[in-house]
């Protein structure tokens, strides 16, 4: 008595079938195109863009502080406030508030 062939196996009988599964295995994951490099490369793609648009962004932003210190008033602003220079007439009082103090471990 001989066994009937399971209907999951009798497609793979069909020699067509069999090389065109082994073909799509063959190209999802063993080439050196696969599906897995390329999802890999995208996600790179994307840390890419988005790494791109940050330094767009930190452009704008230092064109932005050149054109402010091109002039005599915006040097002049950088100078007092950040490094707390003033003219020979001139007297510089600093004023903290608490919440701008930075927090100490009390013991």
């Amino acid at each position: 008595m001989a066994k009937k062939p399971s209907k999951y196996i009798k497609p793979f009988k069909n020699i067509f079938v069999f090389i065109l599964l082994i073909f799509a295995i063959w190209m999802l994951f063993f080439d050196a195109n696969s599906w897995l490099i390329h999802n890999e490369l995208n996600k790179e793609i994307e840390e890419l863009e988005t790494e791109k648009d940050f330094y767009k962004n930190e452009i704008i932003k230092d064109k932005k502080a050149i054109k402010e210190l091109s002039t005599e008033e915006g040097v002049e602003k950088l100078a007092r406030e950040k490094y707390y220079m003033k003219q020979d007439n001139e007297e510089i009082f600093i004023i903290e508030y608490q919440d701008s103090l930075p927090k100490t471990k009390e013991k």
